[in-house]
């Protein structure tokens, strides 16, 4: 069974090592009677600095290691705060008291570039000019390369919408272009010695 649940216990960094040994070796008596729920069952113990981790299979099992938990605090004496049962979420790789990870479109965002891009081939200079102005008017950031734009989004899935509606193409933008492609300044664009997309 997955160790998906855990209890965070913070306390004074001196008084760490003394509630771990403890919860790994010899019980209080009244922690050892609260532990017969548990006695089947193996809970993982780990330290970090000021704070210790239990780590159980169940809400169940959970509230159970946390009732030892506090006995052992009362047995030593110690001042400490014990936290919720945390659940681990496997989908956002994080407990469920931790805030969501930004996204890295949005790291892209505060860093002032558009996470994905629509690259449009237009007909003539003229075409792609007032593409663009059009554009540019519904609030959207354009590079202009003579017949070509270049067009960011927010999202995915605006720079979806945005490549249907105008027949344009999709791709990583931002600092994930120069990721993708070291040292390369060139954004390339399909048919470029040809008639290109109608789109004006």
């Amino acid at each position: 069974m997955a160790d998906d649940w855990r209890i965070r216990i913070e306390l004074e960094e001196e008084h760490a090592p003394g509630l771990f040994e403890r919860l790994g070796f010899e019980l209080s008596d009244e922690a050892s009677e609260l532990a017969q729920e548990l006695a089947r069952r193996r809970l993982a113990v780990s330290s970090d600095d000021d704070e210790v981790f239990v780590y159980a299979g169940s809400p169940a099992e959970a509230q159970s290691a946390r009732a030892v938990i506090d006995a052992e605090l009362r047995d030593l004496g110690v001042d400490a705060t014990v936290g919720p049962v945390e659940h681990w979420l496997e989908d956002e790789e994080r407990w469920d008291d931790e805030p969501p990870d930004e996204t890295w479109e949005e790291e892209e965002l505060e860093r002032g570039y558009a996470p994905w891009e629509v690259r449009f081939s237009c007909n003539s200079h003229r075409a792609a000019r007032q593409l663009g102005d059009g554009l540019e008017q519904e609030g959207y950031s354009v590079e202009r390369r003579w017949r070509h734009l270049i067009v960011g989004a927010a999202s995915k899935e605006e720079a979806e919408a945005l490549a249907a509606r105008l027949h344009g193409e999709v791709e990583p933008g931002g600092e994930l272009v120069w990721e993708t492609v070291p040292g390369n300044p060139f954004a390339l664009f399909g048919g470029l010695g040809g008639s290109g997309t109608p789109l004006g």
